[in-house]
């Protein structure tokens, strides 16, 4: 990790990430208690995750758009307008304004699928091919290790002092991201780049595509690519029993621990340790079983972390949060790894969006079903349904890991040599799709 770090471009992002991320860790919770301190229902209050999740369906557009823009800009000006969609929480009093939460929440929603499709371009711009495992995996350390004061923090402003302190504290988060990723010092411009990949065939054939037909062009890599095939398969198969557990942890905070629903901070810090050490070992484990086998491994551990939680027990529910936040920098890591190395640069904005999509859409309707089925039947019952699925896919995923092999014996990886203008020696390999020799690949 202190190789990607020991890049100022990558150091400069990595920064503002930072901001971003820490509004993030205290809104997205405390918005969900919000919502359960004034209605009481813990369906309202998981539907609140829903309505964050739901505009991943407009993935394909977001994709499009993302492609057609330079990823700086963009990333600034989507961190200011998210900054400035927080605003109408202000004026949220009672159960009555419950609309502008969820209103605030599906906004949030789409613009934090845009600054994630454009993050990944970004690092694929900033970082060569054989850092890009160690860059996905610090920034995944930095997102989950959050988690050990966002929650906490968050819930505590809450009932201290009302949710507009959350407001403003996002808001500052935000603008803070926005300032530091446009500060034009060190982080690359579209015309300070390398050169990208030349033009192929296939991508001269897509510049000619018809709009609607450039929309689905993520989808369709996605499909025809073996290994993102499998991938999405498994992870989709996955998510769509996960989002569950967004309203589920509310009904066995309450009905199986018996305690404040702001309880519900103490285990998402839990899961942020977990978080933590997963996003530390993710890129030597990348090393080590490759892409898929890093997702595997992350996806099957959150099976007995749900089958765990079917039983109400302080301590066993601890150790649960703490593999489920283990699993949770794994996939990521191996997916966006995985994603980011098997597409050509001008098609990266589509298929990251469009593999967001494919994660999260099945996510989003688990939760809103989740709302219904906590209501329904006994959550101990349903987090026995996860477990088994999560099982099921992290196996799917573990057998074809050939797919995405590892390089071989894990090395440290090579200090590229910082260049203060345009270069190619850490580039070299983007021309060819974003590979890097047989001997050098990881």
């Amino acid at each position: 990790m202190r190789t990607v770090l020991s890049r100022p471009d990558f150091r400069l992002l990595f920064g503002g990430l930072l901001a971003s991320m820490t509004a993030e860790s205290i809104l997205l919770l405390a918005l969900a208690v919000w919502v359960k301190d004034l209605t009481g229902s813990d369906g309202l209050a998981g539907a609140t995750i829903f309505a964050i999740l739901a505009p991943r369906m407009l993935a394909p557009l977001v994709g499009w758009f993302v492609d057609r823009y330079p990823g700086r800009p963009l990333f600034v000006i989507t961190n200011l307008a998210t900054a400035l969609l927080l605003t109408p929480l202000f004026a949220v009093r009672d159960a009555g304004d419950m609309w502008i939460l969820y209103a605030v929440a599906a906004s949030y929603g789409l613009s934090n699928l845009t600054i994630g499709t454009v993050l990944s371009r970004l690092v694929r711009e900033l970082v060569p091919p054989d850092l890009l495992g160690e860059a996905n995996g610090a920034l995944q350390t930095a997102r989950q290790g959050l988690r050990l004061i966002g929650p906490l923090a968050g819930a505590g402003l809450y009932l201290a002092l009302g949710g507009w302190l959350l407001v403003v504290v996002g808001i500052v988060g935000f603008l803070l991201a926005a300032v530091v990723v446009g500060t034009p010092r060190t982080l690359p411009g579209p015309s300070e780049l390398p050169a990208g990949p030349r033009e192929s065939p296939a991508a001269t054939a897509t510049a000619r595509l018809r709009w609607p037909e450039e929309l689905i062009a993520g989808l369709r890599h996605l499909a025809g690519e073996p290994a993102l095939r499998r991938a999405l398969l498994g992870y989709g198969l996955g998510s769509l029993v996960m989002g569950f557990t967004e309203t589920l942890i509310f009904a066995y905070v309450d009905r199986g621990l018996g305690r404040d629903p702001a309880f519900v901070s103490v285990l998402f810090t839990t899961q942020g340790i977990g978080g933590l050490v997963g996003g530390l070992f993710s890129a030597a484990v990348l090393r080590r079983v490759g892409e898929l086998g890093t997702l595997a491994l992350g996806v099957a551990l959150f099976g007995p972390a749900a089958l765990l939680l079917a039983y109400p027990n302080l301590w066993l529910g601890l150790v649960a949060v703490l593999m489920a936040g283990l699993s949770l920098p794994l996939s990521m890591v191996g997916l966006h790894t995985l994603i980011q190395r098997r597409t050509p640069a001008e098609l990266l904005g589509r298929v990251a969006a469009a593999a967001e999509a494919v994660v999260r859409f099945p996510q989003a309707v688990s939760i809103g079903m989740g709302a219904l089925i906590v209501a329904l039947l006994d959550y101990r019952l349903v987090f026995v349904a996860v477990g088994l699925v999560t099982l099921l896919a992290g196996n799917h995923l573990w057998r074809g890991r050939h797919l995405s092999p590892p390089s071989g014996p894990a090395t440290r990886p090579r200090i590229p040599t910082q260049r203060s203008g345009p270069g190619v020696a850490d580039h070299d390999v983007v021309a060819s799709g974003g590979r890097l020799p047989e001997a050098t690949t990881s």
